[in-house]
Parts: C-alpha cells; structure tokens; sequence
C-alpha cells in the first residue's frame, strides 16, 4: 500500500494514539486510518455532533499546514481520487476521504487538531453539505465582525455587538433596528449632498 502524498513510498503499519491500528508514512508522516478500524472504534465514542464556534479561543491553535496538504491524492486500498473537506480554522487544512472504501487520510499534524476541536469522533458529518455550509457561515460572520472592528474601532464595536445580541433576545428587536437604521439614515447623507448645502 503505496502512501496517497509521496506515491512511491510504501506506508507502514502503527497505530493512532493507541486507539487503533492504521498505516503510516515515515516520508510526510501521514497517517491512512482504515474505515473498518475508524468506525469500530468511533461507535464506542460518545455522539458529540456540531460545528466549533468560529470565535472560540480552541480554535486559535498552533499549526502548521503540512505542505501536503494541498495534493490530490488518490486512494491507496481503492486508487479513486480522496474526497476533500475544509475545516475552516485561522489556517485552514483539509481532511480526505474515499468516499468508495470510507478510509479517512490526514496530514500531518490534521488528526491532534480534529481531536482538539473534538471533530475526530464524527468526521464524516466534515464531508455533510450542512456541516459545510455552517462553518461557511461562521467564517463569514467572523469577516463581518472584523470588518465592523476595523471600520468602527474596538470600543464602538464591542458596543454595536452587545447591543446586536440584547436586540436578537428582545421580542421587539426588530423595532430598535428599525429605529437605530433611520436615525443612522438621517444623519448620515451622501457625500454629493453636503457639498451642495
């Protein structure tokens, strides 16, 4: 069984945190984790569904994208091209799957950050449409917040987001938004028209 990264290197047996057995890669070190091994020792797992919350100080680990991380790779039990998940953290990696034989490949260092973000018992809800759409959805609501940090300053921010959270809760946010956008409108007039006055 030939390693998916470096093709000609032949992946030796080991196991993963003596959890189970897998095959391993002594050039790149990844690591081929066997979908019979993955899912016998995954069923004895409690059932922790969900995606991280994209603010969270977890997710601000230290790690390095293995420079393999960006290979196609094709399957080595089956030889069809691994199946990619994105998981959204500040650097960004991808987990690989065969969606034929179900064998799961992480790059160096992809298996401790999973477990971390407690992902490592459920990765197959990483290849879900839905789970990918709400890290796509978290990722963008970091941008927003960024942006409004940026275009407000940290103080005037803060004050914008507590005040964004009391009005979600309320049962008549929508009438202090609604309030909040005329007077922001009324105050605020285009360029053009100041000049003219």
């Amino acid at each position: 069984m030939q390693c998916p990264k470096c093709k000609s290197v032949t992946l030796l047996d080991g196991a993963l945190d003596d959890k189970f057995a897998v095959k391993y890669c002594q050039e790149c070190k990844g690591t081929w984790i066997p979908a019979d091994e993955y899912e016998a020792w995954a069923s004895r797992q409690p059932y922790n569904p969900g995606v991280p919350d994209l603010k969270s100080k977890t997710l601000n680990v230290n790690f390095v994208q293995s420079p393999f991380d960006t290979k196609a790779a094709l399957c080595p039990e089956c030889r069809r091209y691994l199946s990619r998940a994105k998981v959204n953290l500040t650097t960004p990696f991808y987990v690989e799957r065969c969606m034929q034989c179900r064998g799961i490949w992480c790059d160096y260092g992809e298996w401790d950050i999973l477990e971390k973000l407690g992902l490592h018992t459920t990765i197959e809800e990483l290849f879900s449409n839905e789970w990918q759409a709400k890290t796509r959805e978290q990722k963008f609501s970091e941008q927003e917040r960024r942006a409004t940090i940026d275009k407000l300053g940290s103080d005037v921010a803060a004050q914008v987001f507590a005040l964004a959270e009391v009005l979600e809760k309320h049962p008549n946010g929508d009438f202090g938004v609604a309030y909040l956008m005329r007077r922001v409108a009324v105050n605020i007039q285009p360029a053009d028209v100041r000049r003219n006055e």
